[in-house]
């Protein structure tokens, strides 16, 4: 076995482990079909590992989690406005490459839109140091195990960022970091 081999192995293992940590569900949310097209897979590239979509006019679920101030934070509170809710975890190296990204588009359109960093499979401790580390300037909470946001969502892969509507409908979800998300948020912003 060659180290590239193996290398490629224990990514994939990887992945595996980190995705059934944060949910993974194989079931559209839009259309309630299950179907294994819809199961992640190993991507070798950011564009095979982005899919975007977009959505319905499906009300977004409301929930209530725990901010990083240790206050509840309930997603209709922010009804009025463009929210994004960034599904992630300091474990995933593309949500953590497309935070500059994410900061960019925060400081451009401040004021239009918020972002909540919905942080999946990281221990309290580890959530916390990331939003630290990286700066993020916008909203975080924690989903923690057993939560129903992320079946809720039917998120599949990380990052995923879904955009929610000032009306409460979910307006458009991408999975992966992809530079068409950001063109869609100068679309809906700009």
């Amino acid at each position: 076995m060659t180290t590239k081999t193996f290398l490629y192995g224990i990514a994939g293992v990887w992945m595996a482990v980190s995705l059934m940590a944060c949910g993974n569900k194989t079931s559209n949310s839009s259309n309630g079909s299950s179907s294994s097209e819809n199961t992640p897979s190993a991507p070798t590239s950011v564009e095979q590992q982005a899919a975007p979509s977009t959505a319905s006019t499906d009300d977004a679920p409301d929930f209530t989690l725990t901010d990083i101030q240790g206050k509840p934070l309930t997603l209709s509170s922010l009804r009025g406005k463009y929210v994004v809710l960034d599904f992630w975890g300091s474990w995933c190296v593309w949500c953590v490459k497309g935070m500059p990204k994410m900061k960019e588009y925060y400081s451009k359109y401040k004021g239009k839109f918020e972002i909540i960093g919905i942080d999946c499979g990281d221990t309290d401790g580890d959530w916390r140091k990331a939003v630290n580390d990286l700066q993020l300037p916008w909203l975080h909470v924690y989903c923690p195990d057993g939560s129903k946001v992320l079946e809720d969502y039917g998120i599949q892969g990380f990052p995923t960022k879904v955009v929610i509507s000032p009306d409460g409908k979910v307006d458009n979800m991408v999975i992966g970091e992809d530079p068409k998300f950001y063109t869609y948020l100068d679309q809906i912003l700009g």
